[in-house]
């Protein structure tokens, strides 16, 4: 395994207008990392993960993927997407297409993958991720975690070096999580980079490499999950947990 980070961010800064969210940010992801993002709302995490893929600019510092800045924009930055899959909130799924076809999309039109290998390599992502019965649904036939697992298979289909999660769900209903979160576990397993930005503080404890914990745009503490959890050296990350973790 490479001992360079896979992910890099140096010194990254964004505001919204006069609030600055992201303070000069350092963080590394090597690969086969899982990286938790924790801590309260409105602390910079969602922009953070964000900022990896570009949909967020960066008013200063340096982002690299695979050693190789972010591109700003046209045909580099459509590669780099396709190597940093990215998992949102929200679905996202095209309404109009089938399971298989919103996993077999993005291969056809970005890869100019033959339709047939395309819709194979979807077969297999979806019984990957629970859903090869499902692949003739539409997305308005499928459950909110089915729909999320379904959004994991689709960003896999582009075979990326690394996996973003922006709060993959928060959207769900409680019975859903665990299923999605099953399948992101297997994906750590099997050695996927992943940066995860999460509410869900079981999975931060017993499937994350490394917990980064935000507060104020700024990372206030990073930690194996057993440190941060058991013995959290912030007042900050103190105080979040106390309100967060069930007793």
């Amino acid at each position: 395994m490479s001992t360079d980070p896979l992910i890099s961010l140096r010194g990254v800064t964004k505001r919204f207008g006069a609030q600055l969210v992201l303070d000069t940010i350092d963080l590394d992801v090597s690969p086969g990392e899982v990286v938790a993002v924790i801590g309260p709302s409105g602390s910079g995490k969602s922009t953070l993960c964000r900022t990896v893929n570009r949909l967020e600019t960066i008013d200063a510092g340096e982002i690299t993927v695979a050693g190789r800045p972010v591109p700003a924009e046209g045909r580099d930055l459509a590669r780099l997407r396709a190597e940093v899959g990215m998992v949102f909130q929200s679905f996202n799924l095209f309404a109009h297409m089938s399971a298989l076809e919103n996993v077999a999309f993005a291969p056809m039109k970005v890869r100019r993958a033959q339709r047939k290998d395309a819709e194979d390599r979807a077969r297999e992502l979806l019984d990957r991720v629970g859903l090869g019965h499902k692949a003739a649904a539409m997305p308005s036939q499928l459950s909110g975690g089915q729909q999320q697992r379904v959004a994991i298979a689709r960003a896999l289909a582009m075979e990326p070096k690394a996996m973003l999660f922006d709060e993959p769900t928060s959207a769900l209903d409680p019975e859903m999580v665990g299923e999605v979160l099953d399948v992101m576990r297997d994906l750590a397993d099997s050695g996927m980079t992943m940066i995860v930005v999460t509410h869900e503080m079981g999975f931060a404890r017993a499937t994350a490499d490394r917990v980064v914990f935000l507060a104020d745009g700024r990372i206030a503490e990073q930690a194996p999950p057993e440190q941060f959890f058991n013995a959290p050296r912030s007042d900050r990350a103190r105080d979040f947990l106390s309100k967060v973790l069930v007793h």
